[in-house]
């Protein structure tokens, strides 16, 4: 007996110290999955969104060297009490406005402030739009209609073996992908993990097998079609996103500081939803898409593709919102307006007709409920309109 217990002791003693190696051998993985599973919870989230590089592998997008491209300070705006409730009914943590170029309002709530680089999730898919844009016209990719295995091989023989570049850019590849933030077991909480884990984006993408639709027939959000657009960026310039959007729109800019994009374990920028700047910048993005791709003096993104990616190109239902080259479109089509959006309350709207940009930064938990995008639209026209 006592043989029996000092075999089960030393077994015991055993595995916690296989334990305790593993744990340190993979800490850093480890570390990274939990900030996952907690990154939205409520006490957390106002914090983790303004630091998303301390718990997650990442790397800088520099500015370069160039001056700043000053914001002119224009007559600051009281906003309307409409405004503000919604501010706190939404958890806007921060909220800039530029007026035909110049800063009207800025406020910062939750404790964030302006030096906070911020994460874009789903505004970051308008962002890698633009750069698609500038190469194309450079002549890196011959057309819209290639097919995407044509820059990305080994996509050939999964579910994005018949898709082209435009269907992908419009969300219309027909690929099965469950996008069910509350559901665990989701396609897209599976992609958290394989990026909380260092394992491989591209890997994952090519794993995906099943398919809804033909692709271009019917429009479906699908996130992971954003990967695929930097698999061909790639594919095409034998270059990481990261560099080539610092070089290409970055840098011309002259943002206040360097944007930094999470990453795989691989390095692979988490093009769809990992990029962090400021609000601010936000704004200036927002401010070049209004000025036809022109900003700081240059023409940064061609003014043919601005307008082709910011008009409804996408085979989406009557009366649902518009969608083009990864931009968005309000419901009722109003020309000239148009708005990029992340999941949690991130925004860039833009009203051209009215020289209007509103950036906005949040972590509204309840951003899914019912209403809540129509909402946020209307906000941001109450503040177009009473500029």
């Amino acid at each position: 007996m006592r043989r029996i217990f000092k075999y089960l002791i030393r077994s015991v003693l055993v595995l916690a110290i296989i334990a305790i190696a593993f744990g340190i051998w993979k800490r850093e993985e480890i570390k990274r999955l939990l900030a996952v599973n907690s990154l939205f919870k409520e006490e957390k989230i106002v914090a983790n969104f303004s630091g998303m590089d301390v718990a997650f592998l990442s790397v800088d997008v520099p500015r370069g060297d160039g001056p700043v491209a000053e914001l002119p300070k224009g007559a600051q705006t009281t906003l309307a009490p409409e405004v503000d409730q919604w501010v706190k009914d939404r958890t806007v943590t921060s909220l800039v406005v530029l007026k035909d170029g110049a800063l009207v309002h800025e406020s910062y709530n939750q404790g964030t402030n302006p030096e906070d680089l911020r994460i874009s999730w789903s505004v970051a898919k308008s962002y890698l739009s633009s750069l698609m844009g500038i190469i194309l016209a450079e002549g890196a990719i011959a057309s819209l209609d290639d097919p995407v295995t044509k820059y990305a091989p080994s996509l050939k023989g999964g579910a994005y073996d018949r898709a082209t570049i435009r269907n992908v850019l419009n969300m219309a590849s027909g690929v099965t992908f469950d996008e069910d933030y509350l559901d665990q077991s989701s396609d897209i909480n599976k992609m958290g993990r394989v990026l909380a884990l260092g394992g491989s984006m591209d890997g994952f993408a090519a794993e995906l097998s099943e398919t809804f639709a033909i692709p271009g027939v019917d429009w479906q959000y699908v996130s992971i079609d954003t990967h695929i657009i930097s698999m061909v960026i790639r594919g095409a310039t034998g270059r990481e996103v990261a560099p080539l959007l610092s070089e290409k729109v970055i840098q011309p800019m002259g943002l206040e500081a360097s944007p930094y994009y999470l990453t795989d374990g691989n390095g692979v920028a988490f093009a769809l939803g990992g990029l962090n700047l400021r609000t601010r910048d936000y704004a200036r993005v927002g401010q070049m898409f209004l000025q036809n791709g022109a900003y700081n003096g240059t023409q940064i993104v061609p003014a043919d593709w601005v307008a082709a990616s910011t008009v409804p190109s996408a085979p989406t239902d009557a009366g649902e919102y518009g969608y083009g080259y990864q931009w968005w479109m309000p419901k009722d089509g109003r020309a000239g307006e148009f708005f990029a959006r992340g999941i949690y309350g991130q925004y860039i709207y833009i009203n051209r007709p009215l020289g209007v940009v509103v950036a906005t930064n949040g972590a509204d938990r309840k951003f899914r409920d019912e209403g809540v995008d129509d909402y946020n639209i209307e906000i941001f026209r109450m503040i177009a309109e009473g500029l």
